[in-house]
């Protein structure tokens, strides 16, 4: 039933039960198939999910053949790092619109041996002469989207192979080589092409996957048609990168041959040549950073700092909420509208202060404030919306020069998610930003697009854009991986998910639903979506869906029914020990243990 209330800090009041109508939220969720799209099922479905469950170890990753390779590896004595090190290769083959070697990555890993969380950032770097105006024309207004995507000059430098080798060093237990011939092997004897690839290349011809001839041959037919599912796809290119990365190490990348190849092919670019340089591959170096975290119900809740804002805004979402009863309210319109109303307080502050610390000071501590995390919860009503909210005033912020920016990273993402017989913990979301990258295909990989996740717009009347573009800088992700630690501070939680700036949502809804709702993995990964990014409230499509949007629209949200399609890879631990994991049913993911 739905009913008026008033909000208090701890939950609602009952004042007018005259209103009341009932509603039964539903979604449609997609069974563990190989589809491209949702398909939306009743919300008895999502509620009856079943995770799987194992005693030793477990991956939950994107794609079935990465993760069998990922349980074979912890099957043999591997460490979660191993494991990722060989999935994410995998990945890179069977999943080449969302990740890969020729992208970038954040990692959060718990040792078990040290008891101790290390957070890796791995984001791709902008050339060192790149400048403010990187994406403006010289009319002074800023590219269209596509327009700026489709070439070297959207490319990064990438980081992905480099923070796999620097954590590997640290955590890995199976030699680096010996990680490289299951994606060898499927490189050279090929793969069967999936429904969801198919139609993310079907969906990518027309904008610009056909501009380059070495993408325009990999993923077409002669006819110029998108290779069909179920068809054999080789790829003995990535098999020579692969089979020289086993063999000299990432030097071949950073330093000789690849790396020559990748910038040669960024800079004779036919399309919007970029002005990358061997220089900036060699100086490229993974970051070891301080994880952002935030106490949440009895628990601790670990996420990636600046340049990702997927840390903080996750942080600030459940910190403004942990001020409301939602495990009273479970499931339901009354949760869903305070958790829009918090995401867009939390999204105006990432807008304004969030970007590579390195470059814009963030004042992380000040955006998880209690105090201040207060003062945001307070602007939140039951029987009204924020139409758009203004970023705050937290401590140790530097305002005066600043002004919002709201470019939006699109999805093209991946997520891994791994626990291993050692007690280690591995969240790690990696990407090339929008599906396909760029388009520029090298040595058999995709290279990334992720300058355009910076603004556009450096600034606007004197005011400086935190986000903006310049030489050396990280731009900003909304990235999200995840570790969420138990009241004895041990890792009981590991998550994390694709889908751009929705990916903070998805997270942090998850979240939600395992502490405060009492979900199984496979449950909170299935549970139907709202999102809001500080404007829409997104409703995920579904036969009830409209019933929702006409609640919400009445208390003033601006309501749009669509289809959502996060990735949420998600393990937890049970207090008897025994692990549970979900994959997104929206996508193709495995969870697979032993």
């Amino acid at each position: 039933m739905i009913r008026r209330y008033t909000v208090t800090r701890r939950g609602y009041r009952h004042f007018d039960y005259r209103h009341a109508i009932a509603i039964i939220l539903t979604l449609a969720i997609a069974t563990h198939s190989n589809s491209i799209l949702a398909t939306q099922p009743s919300i008895d479905a999502w509620e009856r999910g079943v995770p799987v469950t194992a005693s030793q170890f477990m991956a939950v990753i994107a794609h079935p053949k990465a993760a069998q390779v990922a349980r074979h590896i912890l099957a043999q004595g591997g460490s979660a790092m191993d494991a990722a090190v060989a999935a994410q290769l995998v990945l890179n083959l069977v999943e080449p619109q969302s990740s890969g070697i020729g992208g970038g990555a954040f990692l959060l890993y718990w040792n078990a041996a040290e008891n101790h969380l290390y957070a890796f950032d791995g984001r791709e770097t902008a050339p060192a002469t790149a400048t403010p105006n990187h994406f403006l024309q010289k009319d002074g207004t800023p590219l269209g989207w596509w327009e700026a995507v489709i070439g070297g000059h959207s490319v990064g430098v990438p980081g992905t192979l480099h923070l796999l080798h620097t954590a590997h060093r640290r955590f890995g237990r199976i030699p680096w080589a010996d990680l490289f011939p299951p994606a060898v092997q499927l490189a050279e004897n090929g793969f069967r092409i999936s429904p969801r690839l198919e139609k993310s290349i079907e969906r990518a011809k027309a904008r610009g996957l056909t501009a380059f001839d070495a993408s325009r041959r990999y993923f077409f037919t002669s006819a110029g048609t998108p290779r069909p599912a179920g068809s054999l796809l080789r790829n003995p290119d990535f098999a020579r990168t692969l089979r020289q990365l086993a063999k000299q190490g990432i030097d071949a990348f950073y330093h000789g041959d690849i790396g020559r190849a990748v910038v040669d092919a960024v800079r004779n670019s036919s399309r919007n040549p970029g002005s990358l340089t061997r220089a900036d591959l060699a100086r490229y170096r993974t970051i070891e950073r301080t994880p952002v975290c935030i106490d949440y119900r009895q628990h601790r809740v670990c996420g990636m700092g600046p340049p990702s804002s997927g840390g903080l805004t996750v942080g600030q979402i459940l910190g403004i909420l942990s001020r409301f009863d939602l495990a009273h309210l479970g499931y339901g319109e009354k949760s869903l509208h305070l958790f829009a109303e918090a995401a867009k307080l939390a999204y105006a502050d990432r807008d304004l202060y969030m970007a590579d610390h390195d470059f814009s000071p963030v004042p992380v501590t000040g955006l998880l404030n209690s105090k201040y995390l207060d003062q945001r919860a307070d602007l939140i009503k039951a029987n009204a919306v924020l139409k758009k909210a203004s970023a705050g005033h937290p401590p140790g912020a530097v305002l005066g020069h600043l002004i919002p920016g709201q470019q939006l990273d699109r999805t093209g993402t991946s997520h891994l998610s791994i626990i291993d017989t050692y007690g280690n913990v591995l969240s790690m979301t990696t990407t090339i930003e929008t599906g396909f990258g760029s388009r520029l295909m090298v040595g058999g990989f995709l290279l990334n697009n992720e300058l355009t996740d910076f603004s556009f717009q450096p600034q606007r009347n004197g005011r400086l854009v935190a986000n903006r573009v310049q030489g050396g800088k990280r731009p900003r992700s909304s990235m999200a991986p995840t570790i969420v630690f138990d009241p004895m501070g041990q890792p009981v939680i590991s998550i994390g998910s694709p889908g751009g700036s929705r990916i903070i949502n998805y997270v942090a809804q998850a979240v939600i639903g395992l502490i405060d709702w009492e979900l199984n993995p496979q449950q909170a990964a299935s549970q139907p979506h709202v999102v809001n990014r500080n404007g829409t409230t997104e409703i995920e499509s579904s036969e009830t869906a409209a019933a929702l949007s006409g609640v919400l629209r009445a208390l003033g949200h601006n309501t749009k029914i669509r289809t959502l399609e996060s990735g949420l890879n998600i393990i937890k631990r049970r207090k008897n020990g025994m692990l549970e994991g979900g994959t997104d049913p929206r996508r193709e993911g495995q969870t697979v243990g032993g």
